[in-house]
């Protein structure tokens, strides 16, 4: 027992400190592990070279890739020399070698035979693959049948434009769901032909890659698809009628019709006016049309020593004097502002726009109030000026003033007197711009795709 403590205690005396400390060891740099690789034996006779050739010498003889690889082994590494069709082969050929007992290395020589005259695996793959084509057609003929027979019935169902004219609230949405019926039975018979065909991977490449080009053309065409829709969600929700006289923004005319791309206005001028639905669909619309009374406004000045309750009052009454102005609402005068050398007025009164023109009862209606304020005596004052000119500023030459005229006020020259004929006291509505577009729509040969419905109510 002693002898072995002694002996003990020597080994731990010799033992390093990084084995006696804990942690020492991870402290300290190690050495990276080596890989593991076949141990090679010590020695290796002819015998054992020839075993390994003629054992992979077989192996390769049973595979058509490699009828034109020689094969040499020395000392247990084994040389590939010769050529094979495809690239792949190259390294199969490698692998298959190093799986051989024996084999300490392979040194691979081989190359890919580029040459035409001995594209001989090519054209046997060529041929294989014709052959599996030939083999495949009758099922490739009958998928084809099935796919076609698919997709003559989706039309079939989709010419059906009496029903879904019926089913739809127009014709544009009748048209876009027998598009979408004629697009799901061609998928449906492509789909159902490679499946047919086992060709199901095929069928994802294709569905993943027409996806990837579906957004790419969304992206591209998003201003065309947003006109696309616009254009359905206006002829659903109808915002106007034929012959509506509207405001589009700044944009005013009389609607012609409502299209799939845009908005055929004609202008005041009897100009067609072309909007994109897309900007109609969001912009601000302002339809005379809808409501036949309108309110005109116009603005006359008194002069700030009158009385403006008494201006209001002669205004008023002119106002309901006139036959086109309503009774209900009745008309009305308010003070809007009070400036250095005028009181300003304001009138306002109603019409009815089927039986008056809005712009000619309001030229009328100034006329006949600024009359009756004249010949009440109120004054309608020019704009006044003071000038005031100091001690730097040189006088101002005068004129002679001719004898007998100093002190005297200039005259001031008298309103004509005017009498208004038949004629021009006419307010009836000018139609002109509504005939022209009832004629254009009753003889324009794109009436047929027009989407605005008198069947359906205004939104």
């Amino acid at each position: 027992m002693l002898i072995f403590a002694l002996a003990l205690l020597v080994g731990v005396a010799a033992m390093p400190a990084t084995a006696l400390v804990p942690g020492a060891a991870s402290e300290t740099a190690a050495p990276a592990p080596t890989p593991t690789a076949q141990a090679i034996e010590a020695e290796t006779g002819a015998s054992d070279d020839e075993q390994i050739a003629r054992r992979l010498r077989g192996i390769l003889s049973q595979l058509p890739a490699f009828a034109e690889v020689a094969v040499t082994v020395n000392e247990g590494v084994v040389a590939l020399s010769g050529t094979v069709p495809e690239e792949g082969d190259i390294a199969r050929a490698e692998e298959i070698a190093s799986r051989i007992t024996g084999v300490v290395t392979v040194e691979n020589g081989l190359e890919r035979d580029l040459s035409v005259g001995q594209a001989g695996g090519v054209l046997t793959s060529l041929e294989s693959k014709l052959a599996d084509a030939r083999a495949l057609a009758p099922l490739g003929g009958l998928a084809l049948v099935v796919a076609i027979a698919i997709a003559a019935f989706g039309y079939l169902l989709a010419g059906l434009t009496g029903l879904w004219r019926r089913v739809a609230p127009n014709s544009f949405l009748a048209e876009l769901i027998a598009s979408a019926i004629r697009f799901v039975f061609v998928v449906l018979g492509l789909v159902i032909a490679l499946d047919m065909l086992g060709a199901g991977a095929l069928l994802g490449a294709v569905l993943g890659g027409a996806g990837v080009i579906g957004i790419a053309l969304g992206f591209a065409m998003r201003d065309t698809i947003e006109n696309y829709v616009a254009s359905l969600m206006l002829s659903l929700r109808q915002p106007f009628r034929a012959n509506d006289h509207v405001v589009i923004d700044d944009l005013e005319g009389r609607v012609i019709r409502l299209t799939s791309r845009a908005t055929v206005l004609m202008t005041l001028e009897g100009n067609h006016l072309r909007i994109p639905n897309s900007t109609v669909f969001k912009a601000v619309i302002l339809n005379y049309t809808r409501n036949p009374q309108r309110r005109f406004e116009f603005k006359l000045g008194i002069d700030a020593d009158d009385n403006p309750e008494a201006a209001r009052k002669v205004g008023r009454e002119a106002l309901e004097a006139l036959p086109f102005v309503l009774a209900d609402p009745p008309p009305e005068v308010r003070t809007v502002e009070v400036g250095d050398s005028n009181i300003v007025l304001s009138f306002l009164g109603w019409v009815d726009q089927e039986e008056s023109d809005w712009h000619k009862a309001r030229s009328r209606a100034i006329g006949a109030v600024k009359a009756a304020i004249e010949e009440a005596g109120f004054a309608l004052p020019e704009p006044i000026y003071r000038l005031r000119f100091d001690s730097r500023t040189d006088p101002l030459p005068m004129a002679q003033v001719a004898e007998g005229s100093a002190g005297k006020p200039p005259p001031v020259p008298k309103a004509a007197t005017v009498t208004m004929s038949a004629e021009d006291a006419d307010v009836a509505p000018q139609n002109e711009i509504a005939e022209l577009v009832d004629k254009e729509r009753r003889t324009d040969s794109e009436q047929a795709k027009d989407l605005l419905d008198e069947g359906r109510p205004v939104e």
